[in-house]
């Protein structure tokens, strides 16, 4: 993963010595918005969960290439998780979890004269914090099992992102994305915490200077 994000860099910090041989000055900008976060269970069909409301917000660089193609690596602040209702011996209620991530999306972006553009590209997420918050007659053994579940969740992970956006002005743009892990929070999953996936839409704006 850190070779990954080592080579992520390389490739950046290339692509902006060439912007600059051709005297393309890059932009750089804000951006900031909503998350709505749910899972992808990949070893339990019968756990049932509903999207998770979070934010994002981070910093962007857009360094043009050629005609209507740049790349635009970003750094972010991103909230994930889900809801789920539960009933059983060990107490009845609704669990939510809340991860924080640190993301890295490296971004190919397409524009358009008309002002829409698409994005596409991979992201290295990095967790930084897990927050489990129980409604109703959980036990104290079943958080203790959430907790320690959530101890074990890789702390890096790659995935995608792909989106669209619209430039509003000049300097403000709407944009909305779908990004997915490509791998496994853990690889041993419990009744509690089965084996998943992150996915997240993502709805926002963004500020060029």
């Amino acid at each position: 993963m850190k070779k990954l994000f080592i080579t992520a860099l390389a490739i950046g910090f290339v692509t902006f010595a060439k912007a600059q041989e051709k005297s393309i000055l890059p932009s750089f900008g804000i951006k900031g918005g909503l998350n709505f976060a749910n899972i992808i269970e990949t070893d339990n069909s019968n756990f049932q969960t509903e999207y998770n409301t979070g934010f994002n917000a981070g910093v962007f660089v857009n360094v043009p290439i050629i005609g209507g193609l740049s790349f635009q690596p970003e750094l972010l602040f991103s909230q994930k998780g889900y809801k789920s209702s539960r009933t059983g011996i060990l107490g009845d209620g609704t669990f939510k979890q809340i991860t924080n991530w640190i993301e890295v999306p490296i971004l190919a972006k397409i524009s358009t004269t008309s002002g829409f553009n698409i994005v596409l590209g991979p992201q290295i997420s990095f967790l930084t914090k897990t927050t489990n918050k129980y409604e109703g007659t959980f036990s104290s053994a079943q958080q203790t099992k959430y907790e320690d579940d959530a101890d074990k969740f890789k702390k890096s992970i790659l995935g995608g992102v792909v989106g669209v956006g619209f430039d509003l002005t000049p300097r403000l743009s709407l944009n909305g994305r779908y990004a997915l892990d490509f791998q496994k929070n853990n690889e041993n999953g419990t009744t509690e915490t089965p084996e998943y996936k992150n996915q997240v839409w993502q709805a926002g704006l963004a500020v060029k200077f």
